[in-house]
């Protein structure tokens, strides 16, 4: 639209022309292969003014194509068709139709034109109506570079061209009012005044910075004309989206203040100062720039306070997202600030006086969180302490603690140990360091030792059945190293009257959506009874050994290992643990014994018991004591009746035979016939 009046000069000087000369005949025509006016450059210009039927002055005006590069309108054509008129006071007036060909978002396609010339006034009015859209532009005749202009109901598309000379956004949706001056420059333009918007939206090629659905007020300021474009923004924002960078936006209905420098050069941006105020939400003061692909190049908040549930769900629920913390509970206050280069994080620090905060899927809560960290990638920082009342963390609960912390040439560090609660036992953390600012290598390093956790305890925690005994084991080095959690040691478990070792425990992306872990368990003379008690499996007697070499879970569910389960020393075996043995191993009872001689007998003598499975995949590679020639032996019999349970199947698709496991434990499992 700005670019139009520009244009529109032309007809104005034709005009002033005529105004001067003799009185005007009918049938004038004028040509010109191109014409340069101040920050606008013609071509295969014509304009023809002759008589309409009632003897009137009838103007024509074409343009082949124009171009005004500081609006970023190029290869325009232009069409304007109307009535001349002139009164006493030597003011022309030309009223009509101007069509542009080939504008942004279809601008001017076919608008009604109203301009009047007072060389008088030293003054040029220029008013356009399309549709819903009507803008007045006031110009000096002696300086025709600068126009006062008023739009209302501007289809944010028409600002495309003007915007694609100072970033590479684009406008997508909205509408706009506004009061603003404009100067055309050789080197650029010059503009400032106030606007509302009314269900604006825009985006860039990188997606780091989009809005939608925006409405609000404000006062801008743009200078192109010098090196990198210079943008002012100044605006009360209220409803729709709103993306600048990692910061997400629901823009609640209440206003939301928006302050903000911006340098725009070749695609890439600079905020070099970003200011929010959301009353009950969220205040910020800090910087932000993004590279010309999109990249973020520097997150800079000197000031963050957030007010929260307000301020997660408006604000944080997409960044946290990224960090895998879904569906949070999130109550209290938080002040921060952070800087964020593209070599990494600067530093950090937060501070609270109460804070609870829990995700959806259990992984991680904490209750009363006091105190906070102040973190710097160089030099020293002050001491800080953060405590808390309760930390959940895959919902194994921990009790009250209080830490110490300092800051050191990028480490940060426990100053003293710290003892945490966990399940009647106790957690002790020794040295602990870590170096934030890690993008890669080593991240933390610590020791810990874990003393008198209450199985029973952990396994309701884990949705276990209830495992009488105690967890404890001491973790020389547990180390953060790129993204997995790596455990030097192990923890050693004593249950069923034995023990369960865990070795070579580490853990890939614990926040992540799919958490993957790696490690070894070994089992020592577990007691047989107590074992198939608490599973409801059958009652057998005897020690068992074992081992579980490459497990892996993957979202905690299996995806790989080799079990290997051993009751050598024998003992005996109920019924019922025969039927879900030969359930589970998808064989039968040897030949030699029917099931009906069986069903006399309540319980076996038995000489071993085996039982072996590889997982693949989907698929368990199944084994037990020795390979037999329609299969292998499970439970090898001693005494009378002389048992044999013999597996048939080698190959066990892994659901298949949790489902037999299920069944076996809820007493579902098939009778022996």
């Amino acid at each position: 639209m700005r670019p139009t009046s520009s244009h529109l000069l032309l007809c104005c000087g034709l005009l002033l022309g005529l105004a001067l000369a003799p009185p005007a005949r009918a049938d004038v025509l004028l040509t010109a292969k191109s014409i340069n006016l101040p920050g606008v450059h013609l071509q295969t210009v014509t304009a023809r003014l002759g008589e309409d039927a009632t003897g009137g002055l009838q103007l024509q005006l074409h343009v082949g194509q124009a171009d005004v590069a500081a609006m970023g309108w190029r290869r325009l054509g232009l069409s304007l068709d109307g009535d001349l008129k002139r009164d006493e006071r030597l003011n022309w007036t030309l009223d009509g139709t101007v069509r542009l060909a080939g504008a942004p978002g279809g601008a001017l396609s076919d608008a009604h034109v109203n301009i009047q010339l007072s060389p008088a006034a030293n003054t040029l009015l220029i008013d356009i109506l399309q549709g819903k859209t009507h803008a007045t532009a006031a110009l000096p005749l002696d300086q025709t570079t600068h126009a006062q202009i008023h739009l209302d109901h501007l289809p944010a598309g028409w600002l495309q061209g003007l915007l694609g000379t100072v970033w590479s956004g684009r406008p997508t949706s909205g509408r706009m009012d506004a009061e603003l001056a404009l100067d055309l420059r050789d080197t650029g333009l010059q503009s400032s005044g106030e606007f509302s918007l009314n269900g604006a939206g825009f985006d860039t090629p990188t997606g780091t910075l989009a809005g939608q659905g925006l409405n609000g007020t404000g006062q801008f300021s743009l200078d192109s004309t010098g090196g990198p474009a210079r943008i002012d923004l100044d605006a009360s924002l209220h409803g729709g989206e709103l993306l600048l960078g990692p910061l997400y936006a629901k823009l609640p209905d209440h206003p939301v203040q928006l302050g903000l420098h911006a340098d725009a050069q070749n695609g890439a941006i600079e905020l070099s100062r970003l200011r929010v105020n959301d009353a009950d939400a969220l205040q910020l003061d800090g910087a932000l720039a993004f590279g010309a692909k999109g990249e973020l190049k520097m997150l800079k908040l000197d000031r963050l306070h957030a007010s929260f549930p307000a301020a997660y769900q408006r604000y944080g629920q997409a960044w946290l997202a990224t960090l895998g913390l879904r569906g949070m509970r999130i109550v209290g206050q938080l002040n921060g600030s952070i800087d964020l280069r593209a070599d990494g994080l600067r530093n950090f620090a937060f501070t609270t006086d109460g804070l609870d905060l829990a995700d959806a899927d259990g992984r991680l809560a904490v209750d009363n969180l006091r105190g906070g960290l102040d973190w710097a990638s160089q030099g020293e920082r002050p001491a800080t302490t953060l405590a808390w009342r309760s930390m959940q963390f895959y919902r194994v609960l921990n009790g009250a603690a209080q830490s110490q912390w300092r800051s050191h040439a990028g480490t940060l560090s426990l100053q003293q140990p710290l003892e945490v609660p966990v399940l009647k036992g106790r957690l002790r953390i020794g040295d602990l360091d870590w170096r934030p600012a890690a993008a890669k290598g080593q991240r933390l390093s610590t020791s810990a030792v874990l003393t008198g956790v209450d199985m029973t305890a952990f396994s309701q925690a884990m949705g276990w059945p209830a495992f009488p005994g105690t967890l404890g084991g001491a973790i020389p080095s547990l180390r953060w190293v790129d993204d997995c959690f790596e455990l030097q040691g192990g923890l050693s478990a004593s249950l069923f009257g034995g023990f369960v070792d865990f070795t070579r425990l580490s853990l890939q992306q614990p926040f992540g959506p799919n958490p993957v872990l790696n490690g070894d368990i070994t089992m020592k003379q577990l007691d047989l009874a107590a074992i198939t008690s608490v599973f409801d499996f059958g009652g057998i007697t005897g020690r068992m050994d074992g081992s579980i070499e490459g497990l892996r879970l993957v979202d905690w569910s299996p995806a790989a290992f080799k079990a290997s389960l051993l009751a050598g020393s024998g003992g005996r075996i109920s019924q019922r643990a025969v039927n879900n043995l030969t359930a589970v191993g998808g064989g039968g009872i040897a030949a030699g014994l029917q099931g009906a001689m069986l069903k006399l007998f309540k319980t076996f003598g038995y000489k071993q018991i085996g039982l072996n499975c590889t997982l693949q995949g989907t698929v368990c590679q199944m084994s037990g004591l020795q390979s037999t020639g329609d299969g292998y032996t499970i439970v090898e019999g001693s005494g009378l009746p002389h048992l044999q349970v013999i597996g048939h199947q080698t190959q066990v698709d892994w659901p298949t035979l949790v489902r037999r496991l299920r069944e076996a434990i809820n007493g579902s499992a098939a009778e022996i016939r």
